[in-house]
């Protein structure tokens, strides 16, 4: 590190100089106390605003700039008027006495200003972990150039520095990356949104087209950001070339199933194998897929589940896919009957309760065979067309309690076990005793 000692120290040993030689005039009491009055006076008043004024219909019918910077306002009554206050005790004592006596008093208003300020900048993001962090970040700045250690505090930061190859890695460049880099993103983000939206908008493409061309998008401008931010604070690329072996090996060692996954993701948006909307039975669970995201699908099972499946799964797995090429799907039911009843007529009346369903397809007449002679009946297979999967379960009930029906209007049995148990000689073949309790 290349760090001066001998400067920090002087830093260090100026800045107490000032604080102190600050505390030790009366005037700072006085100051200090009209800040505590002021925030006391804010806190109520803010208190009371938020008792009396209705934010959702607040400034309803103003123009949208104009309604969004006094929802700001209200939302931080405290800070306006703590500030508001402030600035007119600094105003009172500029006049009534020296200026250097109501310095902390032009301070504190100025930090008032600072966060009034930075509310409204940030009141556009949504994420509430950027809000915080990038308030905090720029209060605090703004802090540093009202006291007037920006300057110094920038020097310090640059003070410290780590030499990796080519590279010169300090707080200051990490902190200014950091920005860089989170501001980029931002931006990466709305674009990418922007195109998201017109790319689904687009009626001539797929599906599995659009989510590919959504990634490969959102991917592009994610590199080209991190580019930028890495270049605008002077870091060159070709330094960190040092790190891809290092990385190489935590991908293949510790990353290797995400790396997997993004890869079967992108196989399954260009082969199209599923695609959102297909009706797939992956293992035991079935279900429409809903979204294809960069790691996983999502298979919505229609009883509120969602089953998130890995790409990877999907790609060396077998899947089922009712909708890959055709929607029409054969509904099979396997069913029975005793010996008593005429195969030819059961096979007939099958077909007919089949046809008899609104959801069968007219076209493609059911069919209905005696696929074997069991021990306790006859077996009948019977198969007809819908032209969609779904609700198929509920298909299959509607045909069977049909050919219930029917067969009871026939006089048709189903079989079930049945067992006799034929005594010779009229005795058991083992001798039993029974003993009675006394």
């Amino acid at each position: 590190m290349d760090m001066d000692l001998k400067d920090f120290t002087e830093f260090v040993q100026t800045t107490a100089r000032s604080v102190g030689a600050e505390i030790s005039s009366p005037w700072f009491y006085l100051q200090f106390g009209l800040i505590l009055a002021a925030a006391g006076i804010a806190y109520a008043a803010e208190a009371a605003v938020r008792s009396r004024v209705d934010m959702t219909s607040l400034a309803m019918r103003w123009p949208l700039p104009l309604r969004h910077f006094v929802r700001v306002m209200v939302s931080s009554a405290s800070t306006a008027v703590f500030t508001l206050l402030v600035i007119v005790s600094r105003v009172v004592m500029y006049h009534a006495t020296w200026p250097s006596r109501s310095y902390l008093l032009m301070v504190a208003a100025k930090l008032g200003l600072a966060w009034l300020a930075i509310r409204l900048l940030t009141s556009v993001l949504r994420n509430a972990f950027i809000v915080k962090l990038v308030s905090i970040t720029a209060w605090c700045i703004a802090a540093l150039s009202i006291v007037g250690q920006l300057d110094a505090a920038v020097d310090l930061l640059d003070s410290f520095a780590i030499v990796l190859g080519g590279l010169r890695l300090t707080p200051l460049l990490v902190i200014k990356a950091g920005a860089l880099l989170l501001i980029a993103l931002w931006l990466t983000n709305i674009a990418s949104n922007f195109a998201e939206s017109r790319i689904n908008s687009t009626t001539d493409l797929t599906p599995s087209v659009q989510v590919l061309l959504v990634k490969i998008i959102r991917i592009g401008l994610l590199a080209i950001a991190i580019v930028i931010a890495l270049g605008t604070v002077g870091i060159d690329l070709s330094a960190l070339a040092v790190f891809s072996g290092a990385v190489g090996v935590g991908i293949g060692i510790g990353l290797q199933k995400i790396v997997a996954n993004f890869i079967s993701g992108i196989i399954l948006l260009a082969d199209k194998s599923v695609k959102p909307g297909d009706l797939v039975t992956i293992g035991d669970n079935t279900g429409r897929i809903s979204a294809m995201k960069t790691r996983y699908i999502s298979v919505a099972a229609g009883d509120g589940r969602e089953f998130l499946v890995p790409n990877e799964d999907l790609v060396t797995q077998k899947v089922v896919n009712w909708t890959y090429t055709d929607k029409n799907t054969l509904v099979k039911i396997a069913f029975g009957t005793n010996y008593d009843a005429d195969p030819r007529l059961v096979c007939k009346l099958a077909a007919e309760t089949a046809a008899a369903h609104p959801r069968a397809q007219k076209g493609r007449p059911p069919n209905s065979i005696l696929t074997e002679f069991a021990e306790a009946g006859m077996k009948f297979s019977l198969t007809f067309w819908i032209a969609d999967p779904d609700g198929m379960d509920n298909v299959k009930s509607d045909v069977m309690l049909a050919l219930w029906d029917a067969f009871k209007r026939e006089g048709i049995r189903v079989p079930y076990p049945v067992r006799e148990i034929r005594i010779r000689g009229g005795a058991l073949p083992v001798e039993t005793t029974v003993e009675v309790p006394n």
